[in-house]
């Protein structure tokens, strides 16, 4: 207990010493060529040994506040001219709630009191207005996601990015969806696989079996009409158009577009055209996934008991946070070989920014055991990092029986880019597929047109 209480103590003082010394530099107190005490005088006014000083000392180093003189003393720095560094950064609103972000940077912030974090809200999202605020110093770090870092390498724009160290710590797999050419232009920051959740009272209610990883769609769709109830629920609901949504079917179905010598995709006589006849047929016999009534409103109507089923991701499940439904979650359904969408949100700093150290110190934060696994106490979204993302011990929060499931499903996730297209093929085929899928044109007018179709530079 005294040897607990000991560690205890010793953490605290050299906290408070490493805290004292880098106030009174941001602050001014100790000015930049001011050479500190000696580690000796330290040890003796904070009650630690000489090289337990020397520990608080290299912390400041490595924050660039002050500078280490062999046989000579430690100099003050910084911090940077005016005192505080100021840094921008862009995020999508929906990771407010999905990363506890908030919570991060206020850490961040006392790690590293000189520099200051503005978040700039990005509601929508694309390369050219990113690219805009980089080379103009309105944003120094951003998330972005992997479908948004495919349009930036589709438009040439990742010269606008800092190239980032490589993390050892982060699952490879996410890394590798931010890598062209042996650069790391993106470091992942959180990541989930598209899977199925459910309301297990329903399932109790009706004594319909709950999903397994054996289950296909013909299953689910069986299964959705026992659950379903006239005017009161919906048995199976999801955003059926969202890019992180439709491309699954073509991704289990037909895995990937093949290519015609032009360049263009080929769906004639593929299994890529049994993928979208049978989008088709889920339009037909599963209605209410083509009245879409709003965003993230799959999770809301679950929230509220009116549907038993929906095609999700870990980020939104935090929209259940706090809500009394009995949920767990499992694979989604397959055609007899499991796959699933893989999102992953990262983290990329501008080129151009003028605190690109500062910017590299908060993506390198972000991405840390400590931050991450804020992440895995605090929320549903599951961290980069493999050591937070695979913590055991005891839970702060409701986690649905089968939580850890991604564990076992790794080898099943996929990137949209599997499919052998680019960003701008998602939003061409989306495009002229929704006229096929709502039964306004025939499957042939559909493949023919769409055949014909060749991208600049694909």
């Amino acid at each position: 207990m005294e040897s607990r209480q000991s560690r205890k103590t010793f953490r605290t003082r050299l906290d408070e010493l490493i805290t004292t010394l880098r106030d009174e530099i941001v602050t001014g107190k100790r000015v930049v060529g001011e050479f500190l005490p000696s580690e000796k005088t330290y040890a003796e006014q904070s009650g630690l040994s000489n090289q337990s000083v020397r520990k608080a000392l290299e912390v400041l180093v490595d924050e660039g506040l002050i500078v280490k003189i062999p046989r000579v003393g430690n100099k003050v720095a910084g911090p940077a001219p005016g005192g505080i560094i100021s840094l921008k950064f862009g995020y999508h609103t929906s990771i407010m709630s999905q990363t506890e972000i908030e919570l991060l940077l206020d850490m961040f912030g006392k790690k590293y009191p000189h520099i200051r974090v503005e978040l700039i809200p990005l509601p929508t999202y694309n390369h050219e207005m990113v690219t805009k605020y980089m080379e103009n110093e309105m944003l120094d770090i951003v998330t972005m996601n992997n479908n948004e870092y495919r349009e930036f390498a589709e438009n040439d724009r990742l010269s606008t990015l800092e190239p980032l160290p490589h993390n050892p710590q982060l699952y490879p797999f996410l890394a590798e969806a931010f890598r062209t050419d042996g650069m790391q232009h993106v470091i992942p920051f959180v990541f989930s696989p598209v899977i199925l959740c459910y309301n297990r009272d329903h399932f109790l209610e009706h004594e319909v079996p709950e999903p397994d990883s054996s289950w296909t769609w013909d299953q689910l769709i069986d299964n959705a009409s026992k659950l379903a109830a006239e005017n009161e629920r919906l048995g199976f609901y999801y955003n059926f158009h969202s890019p992180n949504r439709w491309p699954l079917l073509l991704l289990q179905s037909g895995g990937a577009f093949e290519r015609s010598d032009s360049g263009g995709v080929r769906i004639a006589g593929t299994p890529m055209a049994d993928g979208f006849r049978f989008c088709r047929e889920m339009k037909n016999r599963l209605p209410s996934l083509w009245e879409t009534i709003g965003q993230d409103q799959s999770e809301k109507l679950f929230v509220q008991g009116k549907a038993s089923m929906m095609l999700t991701s870990y980020f939104h499940l935090n929209i259940l946070r706090g809500s009394d439904i009995p949920f767990d979650i499992g694979p989604v359904p397959h055609f007899g070989v499991p796959k699933t969408l893989l999102i992953c949100i990262g983290l990329a700093v501008s080129r151009h920014s003028r605190s690109k150290e500062a910017a590299l110190k908060l993506a390198e934060f972000l991405t840390s055991y400590e931050a991450q696994l804020v992440i895995r106490q605090k929320t549903y979204t599951l961290p980069a990092s493999k050591p937070a993302a695979e913590w055991v011990g005891t839970e702060a929060m409701y986690r649905p029986p089968r939580f850890m499931l991604f564990r076992e499903t790794i080898p099943s996730f996929h990137y949209f880019t599997d499919l052998n297209i680019g960003q701008k093929d998602l939003i061409k085929i989306m495009k002229e597929a929704t006229l096929y899928w709502a039964g306004l044109e025939n499957e042939e007018t559909f493949i023919s047109r769409l055949e014909q179709w060749n991208p600049a530079g694909v």
